[in-house]
């Protein structure tokens, strides 16, 4: 993605997928010493259809906030004290550590930049979500991870309400190394992850899972439907990576998305074929486009599949996707990882399979 002396070749073989320009992207916000030796956070401006880093011939376009505009929350800061700075007009930054939550943390003020370093990890408790972000233009979110709690939370994470219609193209929000875990510490429950409502949301580097492996894991135990959904119109995710849900991974609503490197396994642990049936259809597409869509882009992605509970389970395909001139895909794979279960076919009824025979299909253009 705007790469300069990128490698030549291309996908398959070999696997490259290069694309001239970041059609829009703003780079994460960081913690830095300045001359004087204040700390401040600097939050890098939005560029568009940019090749390279920001810094690279000199200082970045930005803006620096000094320390004392944030709360600085520490594992002890309960919802209610951060979501009162918050509503006072302070930024957050959270230090590492574990924060449980017993009410979503409301992000309602444009602008606000919410870091967490160390990857400062949000539960929510008693099935509330951990953050809930109004329509307003550049919220800036980083550097967290949102655990889901014991009790089923229908939602970890929402930006923007269910209404949300304001057009955010020259300030939009974003989300940096922001992480979504259901299980694997313990017992985790959310039916879904990560819903984004508002329009012109950028996602850079997205880890939405389902966890395969550690503690409280189960296909009855770390229950969770689908990682993400996307309803806002105009929406651009990069590095994005959804894995072992068991319904839809990603299901994609809104007009205009973007997806640049998508990656995707599927759930492990169907106990069997009539676990995971989509009605008629043998499981569940790892990155959904609703019908009703008509215009949609991505590159470069891959679906992988390990039914290692049981190796008969099959997946109907990896991509699903409207037939429209405007909906098109680049540069897809599906593998099956030691022929361990099957995905009959990589992007609607084109490619594959991917099994025992043959564990690795390859589409580099649909339609």
């Amino acid at each position: 993605m705007g790469a300069r002396n990128a490698p030549a070749g291309d996908f398959p073989n070999p696997p490259y997928t290069r694309v001239d320009k970041s059609p829009i992207t703003r780079e994460k916000p960081f913690l830095y010493v300045d001359d004087d030796g204040a700390y401040k956070v600097f939050v890098p401006e939005v560029r568009k259809d940019s090749t390279g880093t920001s810094w690279s011939s000199g200082t970045p376009k930005g803006e620096s906030l000094p320390l004392s505009d944030f709360f600085i929350a520490k594992p002890d800061a309960t919802a209610e004290e951060m979501n009162a700075a918050l509503d006072a007009g302070k930024h957050l930054l959270i230090t590492p550590g574990v924060y449980h939550l017993d009410a979503p943390l409301k992000v309602t003020r444009p602008d606000t930049v919410v870091l967490g370093l160390g990857l400062a990890t949000l539960v929510p408790d008693n099935g509330v979500s951990a953050m809930n972000v109004a329509d307003v233009d550049g919220v800036k979110l980083a550097g967290l991870l949102i655990d889901a709690g014991t009790e089923n939370s229908d939602t970890l994470m929402e930006v923007g309400p269910e209404d949300s219609s304001a057009n955010h193209a020259d300030n939009p929000t974003s989300l940096h190394d922001v992480f979504f875990r259901v299980g694997g510490a313990g017992v985790g429950k959310a039916s879904t992850s990560l819903v984004v409502n508002s329009s012109n949301v950028i996602g850079d580097h997205t880890w939405i899972w389902r966890a395969d492996h550690g503690d409280g894991v189960g296909w009855d135990s770390n229950t969770a439907d689908n990682g993400l959904v996307v309803n806002g119109d105009d929406v651009t995710m990069y590095g994005l990576f959804v894995e072992h849900y068991q319904k839809h991974q990603t299901t994609w609503n809104g007009e205009g998305g973007r997806t640049y490197f998508y990656q995707n396994e599927m759930p492990y642990d169907p106990p069997g074929q009539g676990a995971w049936m989509n009605g008629s259809t043998k499981g569940y597409a790892a990155y959904k486009v609703a019908d009703s869509v008509k215009r949609h882009e991505a590159w470069g992605l891959g679906s992988y599949c390990f039914f290692n509970t049981n190796k008969s389970v099959t997946a109907e395909h990896a991509f699903e996707v409207p037939q429209s001139p405007d909906v098109r895909f680049h540069d897809m794979v599906t593998v099956s990882l030691g022929g361990t279960g099957t995905i009959n076919h990589v992007i609607n009824g084109t490619g594959g399979p991917s099994d025992a025979n043959s564990n690795v299909a390859n589409v580099t253009e649909y339609p």
